[in-house]
């Protein structure tokens, strides 16, 4: 356990020009790095009209839904982690959105471990890999990323990945339409922290 978590910070630490020898506020240079990696790595392909024109779309398709309604599909979306049966959630990932962000992913080259894009009401529009949940509207990832306007970023904390066994941090972005300036919906995309040190 001590091990990883001192692979991470040295990761951090050396692509922030940090001595080991001093003390490293992980908190401070996580959120510092992987703003970096923000403004160079993830802007640049959420003003794609692949991503902008899928958000709006479906923020047109689901204007009318309410409260209830979105709680519904989100109690679906969770039911089909666990099926063999899987409709909603095979829609999704097989939209061109969805194809579009496993290629950002794979060409990450193991930087980005699972990029998800959100509407207006802070449901899936695409996918690189299956969430647990369709609805991330209760959560600081759309809340401090679409509700808090262009430009907003939201760096979570870095945290042991169960199933990779890798310290990873989810960092989420709103996303602005090129032409109108307004905020359409927010992205996550999850950064594996041992990668930065590659």
């Amino acid at each position: 356990m001590f091990k990883p978590m001192m692979k991470v910070t040295a990761a951090v630490a050396l692509m922030l020009g940090v001595s080991l020898a001093q003390p490293v506020h992980a908190a401070a240079d996580h959120e510092k790095a992987l703003r970096s990696i923000v403004a160079e790595k993830i802007l640049p392909w959420t003003r794609d009209a692949k991503v902008v024109d899928a958000i709006k779309a479906q923020n047109s398709k689901h204007a009318s839904l309410d409260n209830a309604k979105i709680v519904s599909l989100d109690k679906t979306w969770r039911a089909q982690t666990k099926s063999a049966d899987k409709p909603m959630i095979e829609g999704i990932l097989g939209n061109d959105l969805s194809a579009f962000l496993k290629k950002i992913k794979a060409d990450s080259k193991g930087l980005f471990t699972e990029i998800f894009v959100m509407d207006n009401k802070g449901l899936n529009v695409g996918q690189s890999d299956v969430t647990s949940d369709y609805w991330q509207g209760d959560e600081a990832k759309w809340k401090k990323t679409y509700l808090a306007g262009a430009d907003a970023v939201h760096v979570g904390k870095v945290k042991k990945d169960e199933s990779t066994q890798r310290f990873q941090s989810q960092v989420s972005v709103s996303i602005v339409d090129p032409a109108t300036k307004a905020v359409i919906g927010a992205v996550t995309v999850g950064i594996d922290m041992e990668a930065l040190g590659l």
